[in-house]
This record gives structure tokens, C-alpha cells and sequence, in this order.
């Protein structure tokens, strides 16, 4: 005869102090959200109208996307003018943060400088990069220098953190046996450092460039930097046309989804070449 299972449910996650906090802080935004929702001042606004306007925007700028204004070559040059914007402030602030982050982790670096350059890093990390943008702005004024000052020193602080937490996943066993047979810390570094986080370390480059080209989008608008933000701002705040709204939309997102299919392929193939 078999035996009977009990009837109790499965806890997946055991209750805790922590669960606990993390149900109340959701329960409690849901409350407010609906708070807000319920008692928003609509100014006489007829809400289903609104939502009806919202939906006929949509097909507009989705399914009657035309330029109007610009040609094709003038949008394939604003679309490389922001992916050039984003491109440079990646490869810069990932060179100077690949050099940093050496210095951040703790498994290669002693305890006392990875806190310094930890604290100094989350310092610029914690301020946005539309301030970066307008604090450089007060000596360069805005316009594309300022914006690629900030993107790249707000880039820099991410990939720190994102590098050096790479480089502290690392084998330990690794770095000890060739500090036992007599490698120097750059040997150690670009032997088994480099080599064996080469794949994750391409993959945050990625993840930033990405961050990197809707911020220069942002920035075309907000600080003049130019390129494909300016005009979307143009025609979406000023010519109020949304059928070339929805041509830049398209652009952004065929761009998107190529960099994410490049960013695949290239993960693999280096994770392919790393040794064993």
C-alpha cells in the first residue's frame, strides 16, 4: 500500500523578514498606483476619448509612417550621427574603464584602493547623465561635446562596476598558480584576466552601447547634440507630424534589433575561441 503524501502546499519561498518587506513594499505601491489612478484630476477630460486619440496616434506612427520632411539619406545620416555618438562614448569610457576596473577588484587589486576607486565610481554612477551632460555643458556649452563628455563619464562609472565585478567571478585557483610560477600582476592580468572574461566583458560593452544610444537619442533632443533625437523632437514638439515620428521610430528599432543580433554573435564566437 502506498504511502500518502501530505496535503501541504510546497513553500518555494520560505517566509521571511526579507519576503516579507518585498510583499508589503508591492502591496503598498499597487495601493498607491491605484490611489493615484482613482483620485487624478482629469481637468474634464473625457478619458475614453483620450484613450481613443492615444490608440489613433499609434496607427498612425505605426501604420502611416512616411517622411515628409527629410530623405532617406538625410535619416540614414542622423541615424550614424547618434550611433556614432553612442559608439564613442562606449569605446572611450570602456578603455578607460577596462584600466580602472583593475583596480577595482578586489582579487586583484589590495582592499584599500578597490574602496577608494568603488566609492569614487558609484559617486559618478549615482548622478545622472542628463546632469553630467548640462555640468559639462556650463564650460563647453551644449551640443555634442558636452553630451559625450557626460554619456562618457557616466559609461565609465557602469563598466567599472561591471568589469570589476567580471574580474572578482574569476577562479581563484587561476590567479594563484601563476603568481606560484612566477607571473608579474600584468602577466597574471592579460594570460588569465583577460582571456578567461573576455565573453562577459564584451557582453557589458554591449549592454552599455546600448544604454549609450537611446541616451544620445535623449541627448539629440535635450542638448542639441544633433542626430536622430533632434529630429524626433522636431517633428513629434513643433511640425506635430507623426507619420515622420514613426519612420525615426522604425529606425531606432530595425538598429536595435541589429545590435542585439550582433551583440549575439559575437558573444558566441568568443565564447567559442576562450580557452579551456
Amino acid at each position: 500500500m502506498e504511502a500518502s503524501l501530505p496535503s501541504r502546499r510546497i513553500r518555494l519561498r520560505p517566509r521571511n523578514r526579507a519576503n516579507t518587506v518585498l510583499q508589503v513594499t508591492l502591496i503598498t505601491l499597487v495601493l498607491l498606483t491605484a490611489y493615484g489612478l482613482v483620485t487624478l484630476d482629469t481637468r474634464n477630460i473625457d478619458v475614453f476619448a483620450a484613450l481613443g486619440n492615444m490608440f489613433n496616434d499609434f496607427r498612425i506612427v505605426f501604420l502611416e509612417a512616411r517622411l515628409e520632411r527629410l530623405s532617406w539619406f538625410e535619416l540614414f545620416r542622423e541615424l550614424i550621427t547618434t550611433v556614432g555618438m553612442g559608439l564613442l562614448t562606449t569605446v572611450t569610457g570602456g578603455i578607460i574603464a577596462f584600466f580602472l576596473s583593475l583596480f577595482a577588484a578586489q582579487n586583484l587589486t589590495p582592499r584599500q584602493v578597490t574602496d577608494t576607486v568603488k566609492a569614487l565610481m558609484a559617486f559618478i554612477r549615482a548622478v545622472p547623465t542628463v546632469l553630467w551632460v548640462l555640468f559639462f555643458a556650463v564650460t563647453t556649452g551644449l551640443g555634442s561635446v558636452a553630451a559625450i563628455l557626460g554619456m562618457t563619464f557616466h559609461s565609465i562609472s557602469y563598466l567599472v562596476k561591471a568589469y570589476a565585478e567580471t574580474f572578482e567571478e574569476l577562479d581563484s585557483g587561476i590567479l594563484e598558480a601563476l603568481r606560484a610560477s612566477g607571473a608579474n600582476w600584468w602577466q597574471t592580468v592579460f594570460q588569465a584576466v583577460v582571456p578567461s572574461t573576455a565573453s562577459a566583458l564584451l557582453s557589458w560593452t554591449f549592454v552599455r552601447f546600448e544604454i549609450n544610444f537611446s541616451v544620445a537619442i535623449a541627448m539629440g533632443a535635450t542638448a542639441g547634440a544633433g542626430g536622430i533625437g533632434f529630429d524626433m523632437f522636431m517633428a513629434s514638439a513643433f511640425y506635430l507630424d507623426l507619420r515622420e515620428l514613426g519612420v525615426f521610430t522604425y529606425a531606432v528599432l530595425i538598429f536595435a534589433i541589429l545590435l542585439e543580433w550582433t551583440a549575439t554573435r559575437l558573444k558566441e564566437t568568443v565564447g567559442i575561441k576562450r580557452p579551456v
